[in-house]
Order: C-alpha cells, then sequence, then structure tokens
C-alpha cells in the first residue's frame, strides 16, 4: 500500500514537471514590469529575465538602483523611477509603459515592491505606522496593477504578486503579516475576476530569505527605535531585558533560518511570467514547504501554542 502511494505521488509530481516546462514564444515582443528592483528579488529578476530576451521595464526607488541595472543589462532593460505611495509616481510609469508597449499591452507586471518595518508588537504601535507599511505592501501593489491592468487585459498576459507565507500565517505583531494577508485577498479576488479575460494572476508566498526584509541590522535599529519612543509604562510590561533579548533571537533566530539562494524565489517568479501553464501559487523555501504552510493549515490552538513556546516571555505575563 505504501509503495502503491509513493508511486502515485512519484507520478504525480513527474506529470506536473513535464507540463510546466513549455515557456511562452516570441519573448523579444513582451514587456514585463517589475517593481523593487533596486535590490533583492526585484533586482535579480530584472536581470533574469533581461537575459532570457523579455523586454523588462525596472521601476527602482533610487538612482543607483537604476543605474546599478542599465550598468549589468542588455540596452533593450528600460529603468524608470517609482515611489509606489504615490499615485502621480504609479500614474506617469504606467502611461510611460502603455507608449512603450502599443496594441500589443503588457505581458506581465510583477508586485515586488515592499518594505518589512515598523514592526513589533501591535501595542508599540501607532496607526501611522500601519499605514505607512500598508501605503507600500497593499495599496501599492493594487494602485499599480489597477494603473497597467487594462493593458494585461489586452495581452492577455499575467498578474505576479508578492505575498510572503505570513500571508497565510501570522506569527509577528504589526503591519507585516496584515499587509501580506491583504494582498492575498486581493490575489484571490483579481484571480476570479480577470478570468473571463484570459488574465492569469500568481501568487509567489516566499520563506524567509537574506534580502533587506531579514536584515537584522534594519531590523535591530527599527525595533530600538520603538522601543525608545514607547511610554514607560509599556516597556514595564515587557520588561527592562526585553529589548536585548529581541536582539539576541533576530540574531540566533533569523539568520538561521533566512536563506542566501534568492534565485529559489527568482525561479518562481520566471516560470509565474514565462510558462505556457504557470502555478496559482509558489512556495519557495524549505521552511515555507515544510513548516510554515502546514503550520497554517492546523488548528489555531496548536500553531499559538508553537509559536507562544519559543516566544520570548515578558516581564507582567499572566499565568
Amino acid at each position: 500500500m505504501f509503495l502503491y502511494l509513493l508511486g502515485l505521488v512519484v507520478f504525480f509530481y513527474l506529470y506536473r514537471w513535464v507540463r510546466e516546462l513549455p515557456r511562452v514564444p516570441d519573448k523579444g515582443s513582451k514587456h514585463v514590469y517589475i517593481t523593487g528592483c533596486d535590490s533583492g528579488f526585484g533586482n535579480l529578476l530584472a536581470r533574469h529575465l533581461d537575459k532570457q530576451g523579455f523586454r523588462v521595464i525596472a521601476a527602482c526607488f533610487t538612482e543607483k538602483g537604476e543605474e546599478d541595472l542599465r550598468k549589468a543589462c542588455s540596452n533593450n532593460l528600460i529603468t524608470t523611477h517609482l515611489d509606489v505611495r504615490s499615485k502621480d509616481s504609479v500614474a506617469k510609469v504606467a502611461a510611460m509603459i502603455k507608449d512603450k508597449v502599443g496594441e500589443s499591452g503588457l505581458w506581465a507586471v510583477v508586485n515586488n515592491a515592499g518594505v518589512a518595518i515598523p514592526s513589533a508588537p501591535c501595542d508599540w504601535l501607532t496607526i501611522d505606522d500601519y499605514k505607512s507599511m500598508l501605503d507600500v505592501n497593499l495599496n501599492g501593489v493594487i494602485a499599480v496593477t489597477l494603473s497597467v491592468l487594462p493593458l494585461i487585459k489586452k495581452a492577455r498576459g499575467r498578474v505576479v504578486n508578492v505575498a510572503s507565507v505570513f500571508g497565510r500565517i501570522s506569527v509577528t505583531g504589526g503591519p507585516y503579516p496584515v499587509s501580506k494577508y491583504g494582498v492575498e485577498g486581493f490575489n484571490d479576488s483579481l484571480r476570479l475576476n480577470m478570468a473571463p479575460f484570459g488574465v492569469k494572476v500568481l501568487c509567489i508566498e516566499p520563506g524567509f530569505f537574506k534580502t533587506n526584509v531579514t536584515d537584522v541590522g534594519i531590523l535591530s535599529n527599527n525595533v530600538k527605535m520603538l522601543w525608545d519612543r514607547l511610554p514607560q509604562e509599556v516597556r514595564d510590561d515587557y520588561g527592562a531585558d526585553y529589548l536585548q533579548k529581541v536582539f539576541v533571537m533576530l540574531k540566533d533566530k533569523v539568520i538561521k533560518m533566512s536563506d542566501g539562494d534568492l534565485m529559489k524565489v527568482v525561479s518562481c517568479m520566471e516560470h509565474a511570467v514565462s510558462a505556457v501553464r504557470p502555478r496559482m501559487r509558489y512556495s519557495p523555501g524549505w521552511d515555507a514547504k515544510l513548516f510554515w504552510l502546514p503550520l497554517s493549515y492546523m488548528p489555531s490552538c496548536i500553531s499559538d501554542y508553537i509559536m507562544a513556546k519559543d516566544a520570548i516571555p515578558i516581564a507582567k505575563q499572566i499565568q
């Protein structure tokens, strides 16, 4: 019986692998718009798709990001400044893309731009902290997508949204999981709405990887800044040594959990853009496949217990 089940599993994955091999033709005529190309996944994806022959439109937040990409890529790649929080910036880039793609439309948009700070326990934060992240991670995704959606429909192309395993299970405080749950909701509703038009909407749900999102220095500075502005009564709730314990946890667990092979994510993005039959969801990273996603399917009482067991204890914890 066991061998029979094992055979079925092997057959399923072999069938899926063969089925997903074909790539779309005429890459040189297909434009791909990528946000957040200054570094990390977006930067690597822009370079990768440029080498494959796609007409990449790489949106960066900084001039240095644009300059570095232009030096590393072919003349076919176009760079542009984009602030996903700004309606004018989003509209300006969309107008430029419309002029570039003409009647053929836009083959794909990859919503990769995102931030991970401010992040902390919920009672450390203000509504403005939530707004600052949601404006990038969620509202920015929606704004960019809607700005080019008519062009995507014209090409019968793809929308690729970068969410996170923390869009499936919330294990940290603050706006990050809220924003990623929102991306998942937008992704699912858009997928259903666009299916009649032949538009594919795909979601990338990475685990922990070594990018700015998991940079221990950035995360530590963020926590220190938020701690310093807290009222004394809130600090007393957590305890005088809580901040140092957070620093130790970040250096110990985040570094160990973060995968340095960013191409695991970029390969999923590339497949979503170029495969004839892409998957609806991709979960790059062994931690995503073997821990976070299985944990998300467990009853809340079990997932809460697992997370609480390794959480930093607070001074005024109720027993």
